[in-house]
C-alpha cells in the first residue's frame, strides 16, 4: 500500500515537473496565449473585487438614509377626528420606557423644521433634522471637518450644530477648531449657536442644511417639531429586529392606549429586491468569460502544433514504458500549470488595483468608511476559472498526443 502511494505521488510530481520543464522550453509559444489568460483572470477578479468595494459603498450610503440594520422607526400619533394633539412628553416617556425594558442601547428621537439662521447675506430658513447624540453612530453620519455632537452637548448653553458643507461655506469656511458661531432665532429672541462638525456631503447639495439637538430644541424653542411630537429610532440586532418591533410596537401601544403606534423596520435590508449591481456585474464578468475563451482557443491551437512536434519524443517515451495515461496527463498538466500561474499573476494585480488608494478614492467617492478586505472568493473563482481553462485547452491536445504510437516515433 504505501509503495503504491509513493509511486502516485511520484507520478504526479514527477509530471508537474515535466509540465514546467516543457513549458519553459516553448514558453515563446505559449507566452502570448498565457497573456490573454491573465488578463482575463485580472479582469474578472477585478470586477468581483470592485463589487465588494461598489456594495459597501450602496450599503454605507443606504445606511446614511434609512439607519444600519436593523433600524426600527416608532410613530405615536393621534387619530381622534376633533384635532387634539398628542403630548409629546408622554409619548417620549413611553418610548424610553420600552428602550431601556429591552436594553437597547442605540435610540433617538428625530423631528424635522426649520431653523432661521444669520448670514452674512442675510436670514436664511435652514431645513433641520433634530436628533439625539446616538443618530450619528445609528446612520454612519460621515463627518469632513470637527466631530459629531457628544452627550454633553445637549447641556450647552449656546447650544452645539452639525451642519453640511453649503451652511459652513456660507460661514466663510471658518476652521472648526475656532469654534465658529451663527446667530439662530429662537422663540425667545436671538440664539448664538456654536458649529461642532461638518457632514460630508456630495457635490449635489446645494443648499445649508444642519443637524441639531433635541434638548437644544425643547430648551430653546429653536425648531418646531411636529405637532405629534417626534418620531424614533432603535439600532437593534438584525436576527431579533422584526421580532422587536412588533413588541415595541404592543408595550407602546398599552402605554398611550389613545394613541395610534407604529414601529416597523425601515433599513435597506427590509426592503427586499435584489441586487442593484447585478447588472453590471454579469456584463463585465460576460466580457472577462469572452477574453477567457479566446484565451483558451489560443492555447489550443500552440498545443496542437506543439504536440505534431513533439510526436518523435512522445513516442520514444512510450517505447520505453510510459502509460496513455502518464502522456495525456501530462500533456494536460503543461497547460493547466501555464494558465494556473497566469491565473495567479492576474490575481496579484488584481488585489493590487483594488487595494490601490487611487481605485479605492474612484469608486469609494470619499464616502466609503470601512473598505471591505479583498474577497477571497474573488481570488479563489479567478484561479479556478484559470485552471479550468487550461483542462480544457489541454484536452484536444492530450488526447492527440495519446494516439502517438512508438511507430511514429520512426516516421519522425
Amino acid at each position: 500500500m504505501m509503495s503504491f502511494v509513493g509511486r502516485s505521488l511520484t507520478g504526479i510530481v514527477s509530471t508537474f515537473v515535466e509540465s514546467a520543464e516543457e513549458l519553459r522550453i516553448h514558453r515563446t509559444r505559449v507566452l502570448l496565449s498565457l497573456v490573454g489568460v491573465a488578463i482575463a483572470v485580472f479582469a474578472l477578479t477585478t470586477v468581483l473585487g470592485a463589487a465588494a468595494v461598489a456594495q459597501q459603498a450602496l450599503n454605507e450610503s443606504n445606511e446614511r438614509n434609512s439607519g444600519r440594520p436593523a433600524m426600527l422607526s416608532a410613530n405615536v400619533y393621534s387619530t381622534s377626528m376633533d384635532g387634539s394633539v398628542a403630548d409629546p412628553d408622554r409619548i417620549t416617556d413611553a418610548w424610553r420606557a420600552a428602550v431601556a425594558r429591552h436594553e437597547i442601547e442605540y435610540e433617538s428621537r428625530v423631528g424635522y423644521g426649520a431653523l432661521t439662521a444669520q448670514f452674512v447675506d442675510g436670514v436664511t430658513p435652514v431645513d433641520s433634522t433634530i436628533v439625539d447624540p446616538d443618530y450619528g453612530i445609528m446612520h454612519r453620519t460621515a463627518m469632513q471637518e470637527g466631530a459629531w455632537f457628544a452627550e454633553s452637548d445637549g447641556d450647552r448653553l449656546a447650544p452645539a450644530l452639525v451642519v453640511n458643507v453649503p451652511f459652513w461655506q456660507s460661514l466663510g469656511s471658518p476652521p472648526i477648531a475656532t469654534h465658529p458661531t451663527v446667530e439662530l432665532r429662537g422663540s425667545d429672541g436671538p440664539v448664538t449657536a456654536v458649529v461642532v462638525g461638518v457632514v460630508r456631503t456630495s457635490d449635489f447639495e446645494t443648499y445649508p442644511r444642519s443637524f441639531v439637538l433635541a434638548d437644544a430644541v425643547d430648551r430653546l424653542g429653536l425648531v418646531g417639531a411636529n405637532q405629534n411630537g417626534y418620531q424614533f429610532e432603535a439600532w437593534v440586532p438584525v436576527d431579533v429586529g422584526d421580532d422587536l418591533a412588533e413588541r415595541l410596537r404592543a408595550e407602546m401601544q398599552s402605554a398611550v392606549p389613545d394613541l395610534q403606534a407604529e414601529v416597523y423596520r425601515q433599513d435597506y435590508l427590509s426592503w427586499g429586491g435584489g441586487d442593484p449591481l447585478l447588472v453590471l456585474k454579469l456584463v463585465v464578468a460576460g466580457v472577462a468569460v469572452v477574453i477567457l475563451l479566446l484565451g483558451a482557443l489560443g492555447l489550443v491551437t500552440i498545443s496542437l502544433v506543439t504536440v505534431k512536434y513533439r510526436i518523435r519524443e512522445i513516442g520514444i517515451r512510450r517505447s520505453f514504458g510510459a502509460t496513455s495515461g502518464r502522456v495525456f496527463f501530462s500533456v494536460m498538466m503543461e497547460s493547466v500549470v501555464g494558465t494556473a500561474v497566469a491565473g495567479g499573476i492576474g490575481v496579484a494585480l488584481a488585489i493590487v488595483a483594488v487595494k490601490s488608494p487611487l481605485f479605492e478614492q474612484l469608486v469609494g467617492q470619499g464616502m466609503v468608511e470601512d473598505f471591505p478586505p479583498f474577497p477571497i472568493e474573488a481570488a479563489l473563482i479567478g484561479i479556478g476559472s484559470s485552471v479550468l481553462v487550461g483542462a480544457l485547452a489541454g484536452l484536444l491536445p492530450a488526447l492527440t498526443a495519446v494516439r502517438v504510437r512508438v511507430i511514429d516515433a520512426i516516421r519522425f
